[in-house]
């Protein structure tokens, strides 16, 4: 949970064709290992999942409903952290990043990033701004109401001052 926080304010980086397609992260999600019902982890280890249970600080992609491509940072031991929305920077003026689907639209993405670190191109966290406490708004995830009790844990995190965090359902 402490990544889903640190991660704003952070930007987010793909390199496409030598040039950079970035946005400052102001929303995310933390999903914290297999027994959170809501997390991909929570049906065991599977080609899919199985990056997740890797080191941290990769990339966990994947597609929702087989068209929305998501991102995530890798924690460990089957946890991650989705990027929910970004403020869009360099590369991406007057695109939609606010959504999973929409902010790996924008910058490029493509399910071959997938268990590449992130710590260097083409798809990394680069250090931003970290978002003061006190503009951290916390809440119930989107969409996993599937997940009973863990659809209403508050493991939302965004910056309560950008236009850029996606609605909720």
């Amino acid at each position: 949970m402490s990544l889903a926080r640190a991660l704003l304010g952070m930007d987010l980086v793909h390199v496409v064709r030598g040039r950079a397609r970035a946005g400052r992260i102001v929303e995310t999600e933390a999903y914290i290992g297999p027994e959170d019902l809501a997390c991909h982890a929570s049906k065991g280890r599977t080609a899919r999942t199985e990056v997740m249970f890797g080191p941290a600080g990769h990339a966990y992609l994947f597609l929702v409903y087989g068209l929305h491509l998501c991102v995530n940072v890798v924690v460990g031991e089957g946890a991650a952290v989705l990027i929910r929305a970004l403020e869009p920077g360099e590369g991406m003026q007057g695109l939609r990043t606010d959504g999973p689907g929409r902010l790996t639209r924008a910058l490029g993405l493509c399910l071959e990033l997938n268990a590449r670190p992130l710590d260097r191109a083409p798809l990394f966290v680069a250090r931003g701004v970290p978002v003061p406490r006190r503009h951290i708004e916390v809440s119930r995830r989107i969409g996993v109401d599937y997940a009973g009790e863990w659809a209403s844990r508050p493991f939302r995190f965004h910056d309560r001052r950008s236009p850029f965090v996606s609605q909720g359902r």
